[in-house]
């Protein structure tokens, strides 16, 4: 696209801006304006070509044509440019010589006619340079065209071609390009002709370098000009063999719609403050975040990358402390706070249970199987056997109560996995078998099944408080509520734990006597400590491996995630105009509220606005409803008359504690779908942002800005070889 008008001499510019009009798509009126800017290599062009690339500015047309009153200037449909400046010859012809003319006349004349001369052929350069510099332009926006549509359709522009020796000459990027040439793209044929080197591997990476960098930068500007946000972190994934962090921001946009973003991957290199120290410098030095804007952060994290995960979060808190720690939604509190636990038994079922879901998640057959192993563990019990098969149906294992359920199937399970595994009727491959092998394996161990049944005992204390607060906002405020009485349950269980473990310890044995696995203590704990078979009793070895500091970890998160600010920004879903007319009776949680005086506009109307809200919801007419979620209270159109609450009702529901609404969690889909369907060698970092984010609204002549600015030497090579 041409920046300039496309009219011969045109003087409009920076001293004289003009807005700039497309040529009409319609042939007949395309060829007219052709016509009337007397240019013969315009009227020579497709009008499909003159649309794309070329520009008319708005002095070439009557005023009475160009509708201003509109958010943008726009031309009326049927206008034709009629206004151009052309030079006036005398009207006598040219101006003759006189007889009288001295010589040194005639000197200067030839001086004269010098200077116009290199005048002219400067202005010609100039003009030819801006010409090559503005097709180098183009030919970049065709590149970066091909990259963004590849990139929102996730297909890896590398593939399926992986001959590094040829460059990309086999890929998709290089075979979309080859059918836009097809297609008639002019420019990129003759600037892809002239530079078949640029069009490298090396210029590909560029490319997408500059991609991310425009679309981070554009996501950074969205989110911080709505305010406050949230920032969170994923499980960490494996990228063409290195370790990355998923970041994840959330806030509520100009419309008071909750929004969440996917931002990048974090390289994860190095341990310790190190490593949470560059980290951080990344996110507000590199990505240019204001963490002070931050007001809580969540993470994700496996018992493997746990303690650097809860380094990194630990050095945010102290940085930024007005950045809460809280639970994130996207996972349920129980499997959250197993995932945490760096103990093998515990690792143990996670890992089995990721199996799992992988090996039912490959045909219906086997979901049959399972539900045929429990019809026969459960005959005189249809309903609880139909309840199972339904749970089973979907990802169990991702459950708030998969330990619960688990426990309930594992005789069946097993049955299941062995059957398939026998294969006796030859209806299953050699992969689906091996997998059915391994997954009996670790059901048929000891170890499993005491973690299994020692998780589902002593998770179930918070498994209703979990499942609460992943719930409705009444639900989520309810829990808020109990969280003492569960401390209070987890604490005597603590206490009591010799009584809790002899107990759990009984239920497993039983489980295992009808399973037919012995009872014994790990291979590789006797193998690591030295121990013979028989010196270590299985009971007191679970007891100090496993019970102990099961409820010893769920104590210690459950009491600094929901620390007293967090705790104090949850009470305030009271304020939802639905939970105060159902408990009107109740006071304002005017303390709660104060947590937030540093970020509401005017904190010393805030006891009075806070009661004006109260009373206005505190009386329900008949027939009336009110609002019961965060969202639907952002959008009461009087909300914009309590400031300070409008402050507030946007800060709570950033909180990542909180479950999003349907079609607020795209984000995290899009993410998820990425990781599983693309294959791994061709996963790229600064693709997957693209695929994200690929409804940011780009802006294809800034990033070839960009670029420009970036690679300067790239221009001039290409432009050299012009």
């Amino acid at each position: 696209m041409q920046n300039h008008c496309a009219v011969p001499n045109c003087t409009s510019g920076k001293s004289d801006p003009q807005p700039l009009f497309r040529f009409p798509h319609d042939p007949e009126r395309s060829k007219k304006w052709a016509e009337k800017c007397q240019k013969q290599d315009l009227i020579d062009k497709s009008p499909g070509q003159l649309y794309r690339y070329y520009r008319i500015c708005g002095k070439h047309f009557e005023t009475s044509l160009v509708d201003s009153n509109a958010q943008s200037t726009v031309l009326k449909d049927d206008a034709i440019p009629t206004i151009f400046d052309v030079p006036i010859q005398p009207q006598n012809g040219p101006v003759k010589r006189s007889k009288e003319t001295t010589k040194d006349d005639e000197i200067d004349s030839n001086e004269e006619k010098k200077l116009k001369l290199s005048q002219a052929n400067t202005g010609q350069t100039d003009v030819q340079t801006l010409a090559v510099e503005e097709e180098y332009k183009e030919y970049l926006k065709s590149l970066f065209e091909v990259l963004v549509l590849l990139g929102e359709q996730s297909i890896p522009p590398t593939g399926p071609g992986d001959d590094k020796e040829h460059g990309i000459e086999s890929s998709n990027f290089q075979a979309l390009l080859e059918y836009r040439l097809t297609c008639g793209d002019e420019i990129l044929k003759k600037r892809h002709d002239a530079n078949k080197e640029c069009c490298s591997a090396a210029l590909l990476n560029q490319l997408i370098e500059v991609s991310e960098k425009c679309i981070r930068s554009k996501l950074v500007e969205e989110v911080q000009q709505n305010g406050y946000f949230s920032l969170l972190t994923d499980d960490l994934v494996k990228i063409l063999g290195e370790w990355y962090l998923p970041v994840f921001l959330r806030y509520v946009d100009q419309s008071n719609c909750l929004r969440e973003r996917f931002l990048g991957f974090l390289s994860f290199e190095g341990d310790g403050d190190a490593l949470a120290e560059s980290l951080l410098s990344e996110i507000t030095e590199k990505w240019g975040l204001d963490m002070e804007q931050c007001r809580a952060h969540a993470h994700s994290c496996t018992g493997t990358h746990f303690g650097q995960v809860k380094t990194f979060a630990a050095k945010l808190t102290e940085r930024f402390p007005m950045a809460v720690l809280t639970q994130r939604s996207t996972r349920t509190l129980n499997l959250s706070l197993a995932n945490g636990m760096a103990l093998s038994g515990v690792q143990l079922v996670l890992s089995t249970f990721k199996k799992i879901e992988s090996f039912f998640s490959q045909s219906p057959l086997l979901v049959s199987e399972l539900e045929h192993a429990i019809s026969i563990f459960y005959p005189d019990k249809e309903e609880k056997a139909k309840e199972l098969k339904e749970i089973c149906g979907a990802s169990w294992t991702r459950r708030n109560d998969a330990f619960e359920v688990t426990v309930e199937i594992l005789e069946a399970l097993l049955l299941c996995v062995d059957s398939v595994h026998d294969n006796e009727d030859m209806r299953w491959n050699d992969q689906v078998t091996h997998k059915a092998l391994e997954i009996s394996k670790a059901l048929a161990d000891y170890e499993f099944v005491m973690a299994l049944i020692v998780l589902k005992n002593a998770l179930t204390v918070t498994q209703a408080f979990g499942k609460n607060m992943q719930g409705q906002t009444g639900d989520a405020h309810f829990a808020t509520n109990s969280l003492n009485a569960v401390l209070h349950t987890l604490k005597e269980v603590s206490d009591n734990i010799d009584v809790y473990h002899e107990f759990w310890t009984d239920e497993a044995v039983n489980l295992a006597a009808a399973m037919e696995i012995p009872v014994k203590v790990p291979r590789s704990f006797l193998r690591k400590h030295q121990f013979e078979s028989g010196a270590v009793r299985p009971e007191s070895h679970y007891k100090e491996h496993l019970s102990v500091p099961v409820v010893d970890h769920i104590i210690r998160e459950m009491t600094e995630i929901f620390c007293e600010d967090h705790l104090k920004v949850l009470r305030c879903l009271s304020l939802v105009p639905a939970l105060i007319e159902q408990h009107k009776s109740m006071q304002p949680e005017e303390e709660s509220v104060q947590v937030f005086k540093n970020d509401i506009p005017n904190a010393a109307t805030l006891s009075a606005e806070l009661h004006c809200w109260w009373v206005k919801w505190s009386k329900k007419g008949k027939d009336e409803t009110f609002p019961s979620t965060l969202h639907e209270t952002l959008q009461l159109s009087d909300v914009k008359f309590f400031p300070n609450m409008l402050v507030v009702l946007r800060l709570i529901s950033i909180l990542p504690t909180l479950a999003l609404e349907d079609g607020c969690d795209v984000a995290y889909k899009r993410f998820q779908l990425y990781m599983e369907n693309t294959p791994d060698k061709l996963k790229s970092k600064s693709l997957a942002l693209l695929n994200m984010n690929y409804d940011v609204g780009l802006d294809l002549d800034s990033m070839v800005e960009v670029y420009m600015n970036m690679y300067p030497d790239r221009e001039d090579v290409c432009l050299s070889q012009k």
